[in-house]
């Protein structure tokens, strides 16, 4: 398959990138790279998409999202948090749809925790919309499309690069299989938490 990955020079987004390429062909994109888009630019989406005909999968590892404090932040803060993560994914699946071959998939990228996080009010909002725009879009996608969300939760090596305790995290290359996963299996309208 020939396969999008946008996000490839993060820690998550490189492991998903390595790990698909040992049977796939693999587009690395990222805001940095020798293929670059900004998922919340509408434009760099275009002129990614018009340039890679022919794919077969989209897979986005660019998604963070800032932890805020519920009482002091701004609705500018608040909206920049939601067009990054939340609407960035959904332009980038919407325009996907008119460029994936029959029967392609379009993997985002979620990360609600099992547990509140102070600071995450804004993250749960927007990864509970990703699960629920992925389980309904689903149901609307023409010619055997499939859309999923990966849910990761804390990684490993974010959590040592943080300074935190690493043993609550899942290693980068288990959370790869569920992207691999979503790519290659029959998954529809799930979310995949590794």
């Amino acid at each position: 398959m020939k396969i999008l990955v946008i996000g490839a020079t993060g820690t998550l987004g490189r492991a998903v990138a390595d790990s698909l390429e040992t049977t796939h062909q693999v587009v690395r994109a990222s805001r940095g790279g020798p293929v670059t888009v900004d998922p919340e630019d509408p434009d760099s989406l275009d002129a990614l998409f018009a340039g890679l005909p022919d794919l077969d999968a989209v897979v986005c590892c660019a998604a963070s999202g800032p932890l805020v404090d519920l009482a002091s932040v701004t609705d500018g803060e608040f909206l920049a948090g939601l067009q990054g993560k939340l609407l960035g994914q959904v332009a980038l699946a919407r325009r996907a749809l008119h460029h994936l071959r029959d029967g392609g998939s379009v993997t985002l990228t979620g990360g609600t925790f099992t547990t509140p996080l102070p600071g995450g009010s804004l993250g749960a909002l927007i990864n509970s919309a990703l699960e629920g725009f992925v389980r309904n879009a689903a149901a609307e996608l023409p010619r055997g499309l499939r859309i999923n969300l990966v849910s990761p939760g804390w990684i490993t090596e974010t959590l040592r690069r943080l300074g935190m305790d690493p043993a609550g995290g899942t290693p980068v290359t288990e959370v790869a299989r569920s992207y691999l996963s979503a790519v290659e299996g029959p998954a529809q309208g799930l979310t995949l938490r590794p």
